[in-house]
């Protein structure tokens, strides 16, 4: 096993070294030059795009909190923990910047998933994603399956593996040590079974209880976290200096110096956000809005709240308790900062809200590969299949090393973004198209409504037909004219 991790490691290593983190870097700048940072000058738009209401479907708001109960998860909890113990305290300062930067990518991705978006059976509902855009507007097919393949791979099976291992650790953890030889597969089963509940027998019952816990078990979490911040506030400024310092390489760290910190602050800080992975645009296609770049800007704001606000408490906590670095640690390193910090009542807290996010991402993640699956065919065997080897995923995580887990997680995300990035590069241009059709109507004083022949030239659009060609738009418009 350790020489299979060694060679995923060392795969790990050179590809986001040498493509990926170099990639994400110049297309993050590219987006922030040629939009004109639109992720820093338009966040009073993002807020104010939160008032518009939808009748029928999704609005902005709820697309916003569907995609944010997808993002805070391990990633903020085990995720943090792992760059830090990894990277040092440096590799926060990289997620800070990945996330200043990856903002303008989410942006560009969420409003064309906004423009190619699908109708759904239901009035007022939509679905969509990368790819929908990679075959409807760079019209290769063959495209969006590779991206809906990578997807489901990452989503439906790593993740979900991340997710059980996270959930696992987290478990031993507040039980102070058990023999994993049989608690490890047999909670690896009891996942795989709530999880099936969810998957075959379409428990809403269960997914309902989920969707009205995950916020308040991320609120429980921030709670906890502020409380920590205030018990150790004279402790913050030197926190900021370590984190800035080994950013720079101005102090030394265990694991590594600057590279490390770079590579650790990159990988996780994308693992939370999902900034320019193409998961988040599958949430903003599903949100009935009146212009795209109203979806683009809440994934944005989305991309903030989770690693601005949740990951930095999450590595306040952890820095707060002097963590041993150059060892890779999970939720345990939090869930250990918190029993320092606290007592060990707050380590059990956290399990609990581990437990739900992550058992909530779960089902996220399912249902993310299952609408990929759909793009590529309708085939019932097919989709039996998919979700026989996503249980498996789940009992295999549990008693997977979180190191492996990890590394797997690693690839498969990279080579997401990858075929992501490629296809978001040429389409950019559309976006921003779009950016200037939404900035023109607010300097005018209006609530921007976008048409389709706003754009000449836009092939492969759904949506968004000029008022009375379809009764669904046209009404859509009315309201909107009428809320001025």
């Amino acid at each position: 096993m350790s020489t299979l991790n060694t060679w995923i490691v060392d795969i790990n290593d050179v590809f986001w070294t040498y493509l990926l983190i170099p990639l994400v870097a110049v297309a993050g700048l590219w987006f922030t030059f040629r939009s004109r940072a639109v992720q820093l000058r338009m966040i009073p738009d993002m807020f104010r795009v939160f008032k518009d209401k939808s009748t029928d479907g999704v609005s902005p708001f709820g697309a916003f909190t569907i995609s944010a109960a997808a993002r805070i998860g391990t990633g903020n909890i085990a995720g943090v923990a792992t760059a830090i113990t990894m990277g040092g305290p440096g590799a926060v300062f990289w997620m800070w910047m990945m996330a200043l930067v990856g903002g303008a990518s989410a942006f560009v991705e969420s409003a064309l998933a906004q423009l190619y978006k699908a109708r759904g059976k239901e009035p007022g509902t939509y679905h969509g994603g990368p790819a929908y855009y990679m075959e409807r507007a760079l019209g290769k097919r063959w495209l969006g399956v590779l991206f809906a393949v990578l997807i489901t791979l990452t989503f439906g099976f790593v993740l979900t593996a991340v997710q059980s291992n996270t959930i696992t650790v987290a478990v031993e953890g507040s039980m102070g040590g058990t023999d994993s030889s049989w608690f490890a597969p047999v909670l690896g089963v009891v996942l795989a079974v709530l999880l099936a509940l969810a998957v075959f027998f379409g428990v809403k019952r269960l997914t309902a209880v989920t969707k009205v816990l995950i916020p308040v078990m991320a609120g429980i979490y921030l709670l906890l976290g502020l409380v920590v911040v205030l018990f150790n506030i004279t402790a913050v400024p030197g926190m900021i200096a370590d984190i800035i310092g080994g950013a720079f390489g101005f102090r030394e760290v265990a694991g590594g110096a600057v590279g490390t910190a770079i590579l650790q602050g990159v990988r996780r800080g994308m693992f939370s956000n999902e900034a320019g992975m193409g998961s988040a645009p599958n949430a903003a296609a599903s949100a009935d809005t009146t212009h795209p770049v109203k979806q683009g800007l809440v994934q944005t704001l989305g991309v903030y709240f989770d690693t601005l606000v949740v990951c930095s408490m999450t590595a306040f906590i952890i820095l707060s308790a002097n963590p041993t670095l150059g060892e890779r640690g999970g939720a345990d390193v939090t869930q250990s900062a918190l029993n320092v910090a606290l007592g060990d009542w707050a380590g059990h807290i956290l399990t609990l809200v581990v437990f739900m996010v992550a058992f909530s991402s779960m089902i996220g993640n399912y249902y993310y590969g299952e609408s990929n699956i759909r793009f590529i065919t309708g085939s019932a065997s097919a989709m039996t299949g998919y979700r026989a080897v996503v249980l498996a995923c789940a009992v295999l995580g549990a008693m997977g090393s979180v190191s492996v887990v990890w590394s797997l997680a690693d690839i498969t995300m990279g080579a997401m973004v990858l075929v992501n990035l490629i296809a978001i590069l040429p389409l950019s241009a559309i976006a921003f198209r779009l950016m200037d059709d939404y900035t023109a109507q607010r300097r005018a004083g209006l609530d921007p409504v976008f048409t389709r022949d706003r754009i000449p030239g836009l092939k492969g659009v759904e949506c968004w037909e000029p008022a009375g060609t379809d009764a669904d738009d046209a009404q859509r418009l009315a309201k909107s004219h009428g809320g001025q």
